[in-house]
């Protein structure tokens, strides 16, 4: 099912209860969702659009350019079947939400998730890939969350194929090129394992699920 919408940044009208928020920002219909942690930890606080305005969102940026995945970096990056969203949206008062705060937005994090329903996802830093491996697969107590280890490795979910990415504050040498050659295999593959079933219905249109 396609989301009929233009808007790139909340596509979905999201409204939490805060002052600042940064919500997610992208093509509604893409194939690929990157999932940060909060806009202090990885980016947005004045552009209000993930992964903008610090020195490691440039990084990341660049190499989401380098795989295909922006057609260009900036303030208000041009996505390519890209969705990118935090699991904490709002501006914390401190430098890291709680518990309860996470918690709180989780709900708005999933309706994007499910609503946008892309084939990968990308989530970056040790937080957002605890939860993805908690929500979206059925490894989450079979994988232990080494992110060095974890960074660009395939783990295959409920629907999903998950991608961790190593918080590019932390990266070293190579982590950029370890991503970008990940991407590039996968996007080479067969990895929205989609069937056409517009043969069983009225009309020529194809009909793709997974």
């Amino acid at each position: 099912m396609q989301t009929v919408t233009d808007r790139v940044s909340n596509p979905f009208g999201m409204r939490p209860d805060c002052d600042r928020f940064v919500p997610g920002y992208g093509d509604a219909n893409a194939d690929f969702h990157v999932v940060g942690d909060h806009p202090k930890a990885h980016g947005g606080v004045d552009t209000r659009v993930p992964f903008t305005g610090t020195a490691a969102a440039e990084r990341f940026q660049t190499a989401l350019v380098r795989a295909g995945l922006l057609a260009e970096t900036g303030a208000e990056p041009e996505p390519q079947s890209t969705f990118l969203s935090y699991l904490h949206m709002c501006v914390p008062d401190g430098q890291t939400p709680t518990d309860a705060d996470y918690t709180n937005m989780e709900r708005f994090l999933d309706t994007e998730v499910r609503a946008i329903t892309a084939h990968v996802l990308l989530p970056v830093g040790e937080r957002a890939t605890r939860y993805a491996l908690e929500q979206y697969t059925a490894q989450a107590r079979k994988v232990t969350v080494e992110m060095p280890r974890l960074h660009a490795s395939e783990i295959r979910g409920a629907g999903w194929l998950v991608y961790p990415v190593r918080d590019p504050r932390e990266w070293d040498a190579g982590d950029a090129d370890a991503l970008v050659d990940a991407l590039d295999r996968l996007q080479a593959t067969d990895y929205r394992r989609e069937s056409d079933l517009g043969r069983f219905l009225a009309g020529d249109e194809p009909h793709r699920v997974r």
